[in-house]
This record gives C-alpha cells, sequence and structure tokens, in this order.
C-alpha cells in the first residue's frame, strides 16, 4: 500500500453484495468504453444521462458519442450545477424528464458528474418507475473515491444534509481519472479530503504514504489512481460487510457530523464545499478527541498539519463569513443521521487510523468544545 501501483490497464474493484455485486472500474481515459461496458452488462438498455451544467459543457458530448459508438439510445438531463440542486423541486425534475423519456424498468439512469449529481440521479433512480438501475459515472475526486461507491442517495431537507434518500447500489462505477484533469483546483482539494478520511478513520500506513506523496496524486499519473484504487477497495470491503450501515460503515461519517452541521449552518452552498466541511469536520473530531483524552495532542495536530498542508480549512475561523452561534450548531448536529432517541452520536479516534464509534456523547462537552472553538 506504500508503493504506487503502475499506470496501465484498468484497475478493478468488485464491490461483493451478492446478487448485487457490482466492480469499480479506474483508470484514465475510460470514458470511451462506457457504451461497450453498458451494453455487455444491459444488452438493448437505453440510457437517461443526468449531469449539471458545468459538466455537461466539458463531459456531455463525448458521453453522449462513447453510447452512440455502442448504438445505445440515450437522453439527458442538465440541472444547475452545486449542492442547491439536491432539493425536492429539481429531484422532480429529474424523475419527470426520466419518465418523458420513456426510460423503462429495464433501462438505465447515468449520473456523470460529482456527488451531488451522483445522489440526486441515484435517488432518482431508486424512486421512479419504482427502481431503475443506474450507472455512476463520477467526475471528481470526491465522487471517485467515496459518494459514487456504496449505494447511498438522496437529497437535502432545508433541516440538513442527506436526510431524505434510499439505499440503491450502481450496477456499475467508471472512475475515469481523466475527468479529474478538468476540475477547479479547490475541488480537487475538497475530493482529497474523502481520500485523506480513509487513512485517518482505518489504514495508518496510507496516510503516511499520503503525508509523503500528496503532491504526486494532485500532479496525477500513478500515485493518483493509486490514492482512488486504495478508497475505493476500503469502502467496497466496508460497505460489502454493512451495507446499511448498521454497525462499521458508520466510519465513513468520520468528519461528517460536525461537517454537515457547518456545511448546512452555510446554506450548502460555495462558501464551504462538503469536502471543506468534512477536512475541518475530521479536525474537529481529532481535536474532540484529544479533548477527552483519547489521543495525545500531537495526534491531532498531526492530523490537521496534513489538511492544511493542502490547503483544506482546519479551523472554524477558516470558514468565509464566519459560523453561526453555538446553539445553531447544536441545532444542527442534533439533526445529524446518527443520532439515535436523541442522543449523539460521534466517529472519535483513538489514534491515526483507529476510528471508532462513540455513542450518548454528552451534549454538554460537545457545546463546550465548540464554545472555545468558537472564541
Amino acid at each position: 500500500m506504500t508503493a504506487p501501483l503502475r499506470q496501465g490497464e484498468p484497475i478493478v474493484v468488485p464491490v461483493a453484495l451478492g446478487p448485487r455485486a457490482y466492480d469499480i472500474v479506474i483508470g484514465r481515459g475510460l470514458l470511451a468504453s462506457l457504451g461497450e461496458r453498458i451494453r455487455n452488462l444491459r444488452p438493448g438498455a437505453r440510457v437517461a444521462i443526468v449531469t449539471d451544467e458545468t459538466v455537461a459543457g466539458h463531459h456531455l458530448a463525448a458521453t453522449e458519442a462513447a453510447l452512440k459508438a455502442a448504438a445505445i439510445d440515450c437522453a439527458h438531463i442538465v440541472v444547475p450545477a452545486g449542492e442547491a440542486s439536491k432539493n425536492y423541486a429539481t429531484f422532480e425534475k429529474v424523475c419527470e424528464a426520466i419518465i418523458a423519456a420513456r426510460i423503462e424498468r429495464n433501462d438505465l439512469v447515468a449520473a456523470l458528474g460529482g456527488g451531488v449529481i451522483g445522489d440526486l440521479a441515484g435517488f432518482a433512480a431508486a424512486c421512479t418507475r419504482r427502481g431503475l438501475d443506474f450507472v455512476q459515472v463520477p467526475t471528481t475526486l470526491l465522487a471517485q473515491v467515496d459518494s459514487s461507491v456504496g449505494g447511498k442517495t438522496g437529497i437535502n431537507s432545508r433541516q440538513g444534509k442527506n436526510l431524505i434518500g434510499a439505499f440503491h447500489q450502481p450496477v456499475l462505477v467508471i472512475a475515469d481519472t481523466a475527468l479529474l484533469d478538468t476540475l477547479p483546483k479547490r475541488e480537487f482539494r475538497a475530493g482529497y479530503a474523502e481520500v485523506a478520511k480513509y487513512g485517518l478513520l482505518g489504514d495508518a500506513a496510507f496516510f503516511s504514504w499520503l503525508e509523503k506523496n500528496w503532491q504526486d496524486v494532485f500532479a496525477g499519473g500513478p500515485a493518483r489512481e493509486h490514492a482512488i484504487a486504495v478508497c475505493c477497495r476500503a469502502k467496497a470491503g466496508i460497505v460489502a460487510r454493512d451495507e446499511r450501515e448498521t454497525g462499521e460503515r458508520a466510519l465513513l461519517n468520520l468528519g461528517h457530523t460536525f461537517g454537515h452541521a457547518l456545511e448546512a449552518a452555510c446554506g450548502f452552498s460555495a462558501r464551504l464545499l462538503h469536502g471543506e466541511a468534512v477536512a475541518l469536520g475530521m479536525a474537529l473530531a481529532f481535536e474532540f478527541s484529544a479533548s477527552k483524552g483519547l489521543i495525545p495532542a500531537s495526534d491531532a495536530s498531526r492530523a490537521t498539519a496534513h489538511l492544511a498542508a493542502v490547503g483544506l480549512p482546519t479551523h472554524v475561523n477558516d470558514v468565509p463569513g464566519g459560523v453561526p452561534p453555538v446553539d445553531e450548531l447544536m441545532d444542527l448536529i442534533f439533526q445529524d443521521k446518527k443520532v439515535r432517541r436523541g442522543t449523539l452520536t460521534f466517529i472519535l479516534v483513538r489514534g491515526i487510523g483507529r476510528a471508532f464509534v462513540e455513542s450518548n456523547v454528552d451534549p454538554a462537552e460537545v457545546r463546550a468544545f465548540l464554545s472555545d472553538k468558537l472564541k
């Protein structure tokens, strides 16, 4: 795990879910093979491509060309870019457009975009005609290493992030690393937060490798593909063991309890991208763990130092425009999906690569910690 894989043949990571098993295919230039792969997987299927305005400008024509080269009929549905599209109105638009395109139960939806599109299109596929199969074609680093894998789909509520949705696994994930070349640097950095997360939650050796090689990951080539493959293997294993998040899969939420609250407080806007919120949330989770005596302060410093070196936010003061008072943040934290019968659950750590689920966390302790951070 400490030496990058050689660039060449695509890397295939299986997600072992019995009759619903599927492959994550990782490599450069894979978009051109999309039509052939879909034809082999679902002969005769038509495809509705769901994408956003930004991604459409870069990759929609190539995606349609790949499908048409395999004699696959397709339609496309384009929505505004950004987290704000994960709402009821856009969800309705996508469902209605899929139906209007005459996509039937044996056809496919293709999610061409980042995490927003994957969540939105996947949820629309889960609901339209009581369930359509879908393919993930993630175009961001965050989506390639995390949100495209595992079947979590959904939209946001005014009460919080991802509170309306369904578990609906894709039938194929195509992670073309060449698509990341068009990402703005800020978007790539935000996605890197999820890469670092896999090291911080369960793989200390991978985190050490990232500390030494993160610049090569940003530059592209074998190091980038290696990092993506390591993350996908880790998530595939967790999903296969705990698909519905009844235990181990909750560890993938490291940094998300604090992060989602901050993201919601910023109105799901460009003030704080999802990956930036996760980075800040992980820094807070490590510091909160240190405040509870679970880890030495040096572990928290090491984790936050790496995130900061990459250019990610690690302090609440890094959020443009500031954050709301602690009472508002606590209200948002209590909307977290891990809350059980009104009690808080956090993903905390006992060291680098040693995350665990902590139930019944004292709200007063969280409030005091956040109050100190907001000074």
